[in-house]
């Protein structure tokens, strides 16, 4: 079984290099795009904006629905995160179960962009306007065996931009396999699959942000350290971005020649742009220290010259009796400030047998 474990990343990296090179590059394309960002300090501490780690955290089911489980019975979570530029985000979501149709998640997710001063096209006031959007989820999951699992969210989705609202529907599929000692997970997840019904201006709908990634995690067996890899973007092949600005790609002044990769130095940066890597040492069964790296973030918002600790985040967890509490700093770009993640859960269903 764990030589099992040790091939599967293996194979799921060599699907990167058959999944479709002409597809076009992903930046730019598509809205409502916040529904891809990581609201759970946990999944922003380990580097990305979903996990695959069945230990009945209720925040984790928001981006991976197969994670639902009989146990989050009763069980609420709030997460807000506070980014520099006054844009504020989180959730809040509860679990139910019921013995026949199965188990729920209901959560509502946010963004504030803040308040802007409007103007017109030769520069005159026009006053204050607003910026938000809103999701609210309901998710579903079964067990269909002690080691599968598989779930399902559907999303009423409503934006408004000053004076444009747009509204969409999407649904996330997943699917989850736990090996039986529970020390090791993989998940298959399609995100975002739906479609615009009232676009902001007539005529022009655009595309959902759809995803299909892979998570995969894996707990050692001596030591209380679980490793977490996930792969993002199957659908596309393509995630760079061709910055003109960059100097690396600015022509030699003599030559007239642009500096290129080597085609072995882009299949490895094309590769990396689509893994997540993260690590979580757990203390004592109460405190979690949790790191993680995120290559395609690196490359997107490191400065030239510069690189910082962009694309790194780090964060700790605090378990205390019924409550879990999560913070997580992320580090987008030096030199400037990061956003901070806050997530609480508790178990009401323990609180309320204490009372």
């Amino acid at each position: 079984m764990h030589s099992i474990h040790r091939k599967l990343p293996l194979f799921i990296i060599l699907i990167l290099f058959v999944s479709l090179p002409a597809f076009a590059q992903i930046g730019g394309d598509g809205t409502f795009k916040f529904l891809g960002t990581p609201n759970s300090a946990r999944i922003a501490a380990l580097g990305g904006n979903f996990l695959a780690i069945q230990d009945n955290d209720i925040t984790l089911t928001q981006a991976n629905p197969s994670l639902i489980t009989p146990l989050m019975h009763n069980n609420l979570a709030l997460s807000y995160v506070n980014t520099p530029g006054g844009v504020n985000y989180g959730f809040i979501m509860y679990s139910r179960t019921f013995q026949k149709a199965g188990s729920f998640v209901g959560s509502l997710q946010f963004v504030n962009y803040g308040t802007f001063q409007g103007a017109d096209a030769t520069g005159n006031l026009t006053g204050e306007f607003s910026a938000s959007e809103y999701a609210l989820n309901i998710g579903w999951g079964r067990q269909l065996s002690p080691i599968f699992s598989i779930g399902a969210n559907g999303k009423l989705i409503y934006s408004q931009l000053e004076t444009y609202n747009s509204f969409g529907l999407a649904v996330d599929v997943a699917g989850t396999y736990v090996s039986k000692d529970k020390s090791f997970t993989v998940s298959l997840i399609g995100r975002n699959i739906g479609f615009q019904v009232v676009p902001y201006l007539p005529g022009t709908r655009d595309p959902l942000p759809f995803e299909l990634q892979i998570g995969i995690s894996e707990q050692l067996k001596h030591i209380p350290l679980r490793f977490s890899q996930l792969i993002t973007n199957l659908q596309k092949w393509d995630l760079t971005y061709d910055d003109p600005s960059d100097p690396s790609n600015q022509p030699d002044p003599i030559t007239g020649e642009t500096k290129e990769k080597t085609t072995m130095g882009k299949i490895a940066d094309g590769v990396m742009r689509h893994i997540v890597l993260g690590a979580e040492l757990t203390i004592a069964k109460v405190v979690a220290v949790r790191l993680g790296y995120n290559y395609q973030r690196r490359q997107e918002l490191k400065l030239s010259g510069k690189a910082g600790l962009a694309g790194f985040s780090a964060g700790v967890g605090l378990r205390v009796k019924m409550f879990n509490l999560s913070y997580t700093r992320g580090v987008f770009q030096a030199g400037s400030p990061n956003p901070n993640y806050i997530t609480i859960a508790v178990n009401l269903q323990e609180f309320t047998k204490k009372q």
